[in-house]
């Protein structure tokens, strides 16, 4: 077998339970069901003259977050959303995502300056469904490998 490693660690493939979402003062966010970080690489293209290959170079990149959130009461971040709405001046919040690994060791990372981007849901209520709120988010700082998962 040419790939020994990939039979060998399938034990420490993480699931979801394995993850949990931090607001920046430590405080986890058990609501949330789902969270997603994506990153966004936007390049140029170019072509010199006498060369017929196309490059690329680097423009910009950009953090998205994107997160479900269950209903089961009105929590911190729902009340500044309305606080805003009314003031017009819009939150900015701070996010740690968390992966435990099987071994104890800990992936986190730190999401800063994360502003509303996008739709969020206020109210989305439909009859034998567990109401959830969608929230989408734009990280204005680059996000931090503050440690990461090990095996062995």
């Amino acid at each position: 077998m040419r790939n020994s490693r990939s039979s060998s660690d399938a034990r420490y493939a993480l699931s979801g339970k394995d993850g949990a979402i931090f607001n920046k003062d430590g405080v986890l966010l058990a609501s949330v069901d789902t969270f997603t970080s994506t990153a966004s690489v936007t390049n140029a293209k170019y072509n010199p003259l006498g060369n017929l290959l196309d490059l690329e170079t680097n423009v910009s990149m950009g953090v998205k977050i994107t997160m479900s959130q269950i209903v089961v009461e009105d929590d911190q971040l729902y009340v500044e959303l309305f606080q805003a709405m009314e003031s017009g001046i819009m939150p900015v919040w701070d996010f740690q995502g968390s992966l435990m690994g099987r071994n104890g060791s800990e992936e986190r990372v730190i999401y800063r300056e994360c502003l509303l981007s996008g739709d969020v849901t206020i109210q989305d209520l439909q009859t034998g469904d567990v109401l959830k709120r969608n929230w989408s988010l734009h990280c204005n700082a680059v996000p931090t490998l503050q440690s990461r998962l090990t095996i062995g």
